[in-house]
């Protein structure tokens, strides 16, 4: 039984590779999920979604069996379907081929009908019912544009030699400020869920050397904006041996080499979120680097609702975003704004050298990092001038000791790169099953 299944299986076509044109005029078999269809007359047009693309496929009443016809002509939206037929080239269909049906079958009909419409359905009905809207072009787009996000990044990473390692989920200290933690009950103790890997990084990196890692990071924060979710997905980076300069320029020849992989492998996608590849093919190095004290001026000082030291908020880095026309750095963060183990920069003990990558057209902040404290007395100097607990930081203290090096990393919130490239208005539609402030279902 297995060993038919299998060759079963194998016997299917995919809609990308009946697009690409090597099995014009042949026979295949399409299976997938019934996605839209219409009729006139003794003619039905199914379009069958298989996860690689949909196709048109054409049952004429005169060339099936009357059961094939009548199935296909009574199945709602969404029933999984199969047919079989002749490969076409015809410029009126999507993706200029379409298949003639000589047989098929309903493998499973929608029970009702299929709850989300055409018609307007606002954000909270499609968030309810998200484990069916992830169906939908533009999610699959989405979806789409993550995976190259994250391959293409690897690869760049890889390449350079930087090794992939995982870190854990569940810590015991605040990595960047306790209110934003969630917190859980471990056993007889306290846990957090992680922020971000950055601690265990700075432990690995004199076991083997630069290391990224992609992960799910946690943020407790209150907020409603369109760009913050609760759970996020993260690519991080850390290196021994590099300098500020050194880990800005990792960031954007990465980002550059992700963005080429996007224009190259997500023409349609991209197309869909009516992106202009002019505007891609902007982010090339070297970005521009401004300091914190030029977005301060540029924004307008304390006009801008912010008094100097303070981080940057969305509003401010909307503004800020207006003067550029691609992704840019600002650097030298004031020490209130950022975590503890930022390096103070040595010419100005208020700034740190620390750098957050800004993208264009509002959005605001993709990535953030900066040079680590390697110095032990000064690590501890900032736990303690934060308010927080050295004991609860012993081992990380402990790498201070043994052959501490100049560091650096940074990173890169996936969810906010992607919303930037496809111009999504809402971060929440940049991940399959967003996790909100109100909203952990589905």
């Amino acid at each position: 039984m297995l060993a038919h299944l299998v060759c079963w299986l194998e016997e299917a076509a995919r809609v990308v590779d009946v697009f690409a044109g090597s099995l014009d005029g042949k026979e295949v078999l399409i299976r997938g999920w019934l996605q839209n269809k219409r009729s006139s007359g003794g003619i039905i047009f199914l379009f069958i979604r298989d996860g690689s693309g949909v196709i048109q496929c054409t049952v004429r009443k005169s060339e099936v069996e009357a059961k094939v016809f009548d199935a296909f002509l009574s199945a709602r939206v969404e029933s999984s379907v199969q047919v079989e037929g002749e490969v076409k080239p015809d410029p009126r269909a999507l993706g200029g081929r379409e298949v003639i049906v000589h047989t098929g079958r309903v493998d499973s009909a929608a029970i009702e009908d299929f709850p989300i419409a055409k018609q307007f359905q606002g954000p909270d009905f499609l968030l309810d019912k998200r484990h069916l809207f992830v169906r939908s072009d533009k999610m699959r787009a989405v979806l789409n544009v993550r995976a190259v996000i994250l391959s293409a990044a690897r690869a760049w990473l890889d390449s350079h030699d930087y090794l992939e390692v995982q870190v854990p989920t569940l810590t015991s200290a605040a990595v960047e400020g306790g209110s934003t933690l969630f917190e859980v009950k471990y056993f007889d103790e306290k846990a957090y869920l992680t922020q971000s890997w950055q601690l265990y990084a700075e432990a690995l990196i004199a076991s083997v050397g630069r290391i990224y890692t992609i992960a799910p990071s946690f943020r407790a924060e209150k907020s409603r904006t369109r760009r913050h979710l609760t759970e996020y997905w993260h690519l991080e980076a850390e290196a021994p041996y590099v300098d500020l300069d050194g880990i800005m320029e990792v960031e954007e020849q990465m980002l550059s080499h992700v963005v080429r992989q996007l224009l190259e492998r997500t023409r349609s996608q991209l197309a869909l979120f009516e992106r202009k590849r002019e505007d891609l093919e902007k982010v090339k190095p070297p970005f521009p680097r401004i300091t914190y004290d030029d977005a301060f001026k540029m924004i307008g000082g304390e006009k801008s609702g912010i008094k100097w030291g303070d981080d940057l908020g969305y509003e401010q880095e909307k503004v800020l975003t207006t003067h550029f026309d691609r992704p840019f750095f600002v650097t030298r963060y004031p020490k209130k704004a950022k975590a503890f183990y930022h390096k103070p920069d040595p010419l100005n003990s208020e700034v740190t050298l620390s750098v957050d990558l800004l993208a264009p057209e509002g959005y605001g902040e993709i990535t953030g990092g900066g040079q680590r404290i390697e110095d032990y007395d000064a690590l501890i100097g900032r736990i303690k001038e934060e308010g927080l607990d050295p004991k609860s930081y012993e081992w990380y203290l402990d790498l201070r000791k043994f052959g501490s090096v100049p560091h650096s990393g940074f990173g890169m919130g996936l969810e906010r790169v992607v919303s930037w490239v496809c111009k999504l208005d809402h971060i929440r539609d940049a991940i399959a099953f967003p996790r909100l402030i109100n909203r952990v279902y589905p």
